[in-house]
């Protein structure tokens, strides 16, 4: 049995015990986005998941490597309190990039690939490359932190008024708005393998240089952001941030576009993690150069995959020692706390709640039909950022005006796109610039054919571009057959998926999670386990 641990931004725990595998991020249990430290709770969590103690666990592979001697005793404090005064002998670390690199390799299925991974910095790197062959993975080019590609991204969004490290989204997002009309190779390009940063500046003292070659005022920034989520797109500031996204966005995609046509030399597939791979944008770029067959992006691609990718990466050692490893497909990422129905009864008669048990798949499509707001909850919680169809806010993609009631009761930005969930088998017709297997985690954009932008204006962005998470029977059965059901009353074989949380809050994870923002946001139903609850 083999648990990993990210303690640090983005904690969780994961843990694998032979076949099975359970894996959940500290925000969700414990309600603190992004939570920074030791992820005490998910460690306990994963661990009565898979119904064992601490002493049944044989590895405890940690994420990162812990230079700071006052991080690194905290860290064996809380090892020590969890699994006891010999816990040393457990503990196996592993560097950052590799764990993000492993998260995406020992996942694609692949015996041979390239594993590469890009983010802002971890362990005194930003990026990593390797080759992986057999379950053994040789680097061949890295960029140091102060070569950073993320970093570079995140100085814009911080430089735009959003938070660093977390919004780079919402600048993505932005960016089809307005037109690259800055040329960028002078502050970041890529030199070989590697990139190479012009500025030679990071964090704060980046995004102050960036704001002098723009011409844009920082003082202005976090004004000129919120007005713009709240729909205020119009100004000259409001124009000039769309600009400087629109160029920051077609900047990374030319950079990650020239890394590609590199790698192509090595006739290998790419298996990718990291922050920047959270730009579902420029990962259609790599999508267009090695097809959707030979492109694997890892689904809990930031560093709340850590853990996952550290355990995996002690899991396959061990396997090449005993002569055991093989190639393994995730073939879903639902990994985390699930609730039984006898729980979820129990929990609303206890709280006096009125509800009904319902025929789920024919009772949700009635309500998305007639343009309810709904709340979804079932089964496993996903593991990674996105909502896939377990912890998912449902409504119908048909109606345009759905954005706007969405985006009022969850407090988004106006500017930020919804997405759709789509039968697998309807791929095809849905996506334009399909080549290959579609995709089901969210980890892509795809150009929307004519008839869906027309069909489903809801979950297209203004650039005519969607990020579809194709559902397969097989993996979750009864979300498909909520989205048959609501192609059998309407003839859309897609459904709006938007992750079930209030802006700025984590997915939610238990019953009390899902009632609770139900009732913050004002949807018109809660679907939870068979039982639906009412709004007022």
């Amino acid at each position: 049995m083999i648990l990993g641990i990210h303690d640090g931004h983005d904690a969780g725990a994961a843990l694998i015990d032979r076949g099975r595998v359970f894996a959940v991020n500290e925000e969700r249990l414990n309600r603190v986005k992004k939570y920074r430290g030791f992820p005490v709770l998910s460690v306990r969590k994963v661990l009565e998941m898979a119904g064992a103690g601490p002493e049944d666990v044989e590895i405890i592979a940690v994420a990162g490597i812990f230079r700071k001697q006052k991080r690194l005793l905290e860290l064996e404090g809380n090892l020590r309190a969890l699994f006891g005064p010999e816990f040393k002998r457990k503990i196996l670390f592993v560097e950052h990039h590799l764990a993000h690199s492993a998260s995406a390799y020992y996942t694609s299925g692949w015996r041979d690939a390239l594993a590469v991974s890009i983010d802002a910095a971890g362990d005194g790197l930003s990026s990593s490359i390797y080759v992986a062959r057999d379950g053994e993975m040789v680097r061949i080019a890295q960029s140091t932190y102060l070569d950073s590609l993320g970093d570079f991204y995140a100085s814009v969004t911080e430089l735009l008024g959003f938070k660093p490290m977390r919004h780079e989204g919402k600048v993505m997002s932005l960016a089809a708005y307005g037109r690259p009309t800055y040329d960028l190779s002078s502050i970041i390009e890529l030199n070989g393998l590697s990139f190479d940063n012009h500025l030679g500046l990071i964090g704060i003292e980046a995004t102050r240089k960036l704001a002098e070659f723009f011409g844009y005022p920082l003082s202005k920034a976090k004004e000129t952001a919120m007005e713009m989520k709240r729909g205020k797109l119009e100004g000259k500031l409001q124009k000039k941030a769309m600009e400087i996204a629109a160029s920051a966005q077609a900047h990374l995609e030319r950079l990650i576009e020239e890394l590609g046509v590199k790698l192509t030399d090595r006739g290998l597939p790419i298996a990718y993690a990291g922050g920047v791979a959270q730009n579902v944008k420029a990962n259609a770029v790599l999508r267009k150069i090695f097809g959707d067959d030979n492109l694997w992006v890892f689904p809990a691609m930031d560093d709340g995959g850590l853990a996952f990718g550290a355990a995996v990466f002690a899991k396959a050692q061990m396997d090449r020692l005993d002569g055991r490893w093989r190639p393994f497909r995730l073939e879903h990422v639902y990994l985390g706390p699930d609730y039984s129905s006898e729980q979820v009864e129990e929990f609303l008669r206890n709280g006096g709640v009125e509800f009904e048990e319902v025929d789920v798949s024919g009772f949700v499509s009635d309500a998305l039909a007639e343009g309810k707001l709904v709340g979804f909850f079932q089964g496993s919680m996903e593991f990674g950022p996105r909502a896939l169809g377990n912890r998912s806010i449902l409504a119908d993609p048909r109606d345009e005006t759905v954005k706007e009631r969405l985006n009022v009761a969850l407090k988004r930005d106006v500017f930020q796109p919804f997405a759709p969930s789509l039968l697998w088998e309807k791929a095809e017709e849905y996506l334009e610039d399909l080549n290959g297997r579609p995709n089901e985690f969210m980890t892509m954009s795809y150009t929307a054919s004519e008839s869906f932008r027309e069909l489903a204006p809801a979950v297209v962005h203004v650039d005519g571009t969607t990020r579809p998470q194709a559902v397969r029977e097989e993996i979750n059965p009864t979300y498909y057959g909520i989205i048959k059901a609501f192609e059998r009353k309407t003839g859309m074989g897609a459904v709006l998926n938007t992750s079930f949380n209030m802006h700025g809050e984590p997915i939610v994870c238990s019953p009390e999670d899902a009632l609770r923002t139900f009732r913050n946001a004002g949807l018109d139903v809660l679907v939870i386990e068979g039982f639906a609850v009412h709004g007022r």
